[in-house]
């Protein structure tokens, strides 16, 4: 099975990285979701939960709006803000 390479990208650091089947965000054009093989895409985020499926386990952010970028299965999310839940 085919997986995405994923970057979340805060304005001062690298939040998160890793593969993912799936990640969902929400854009100024409603929710979107991308799998691999999606067409390339530079998209306008808002403000809320981005919910990545990863192979390795799902992780959720939350972002204060911001871009997306996919090409070649590379999906980049920048934003100025971005929490992930502490690990239990």
């Amino acid at each position: 099975m085919s997986s995405l390479n994923v970057e979340l990208v805060a304005a001062d650091r690298k939040v998160w990285s890793g593969e993912a089947t799936m990640v969902r965000a929400r854009s100024t054009e409603g929710e979107i979701g991308i799998m691999p093989g999606h067409t390339p895409l530079l998209g306008v985020l808002i403000e809320g939960d981005v919910i990545i499926n990863g192979t390795e386990g799902d992780q959720t952010a939350t972002i204060d709006g911001g871009f997306l970028s996919v090409d070649h299965d590379n999906v980049t999310i920048v934003a100025e803000t971005v929490q992930v839940p502490a690990k239990a």
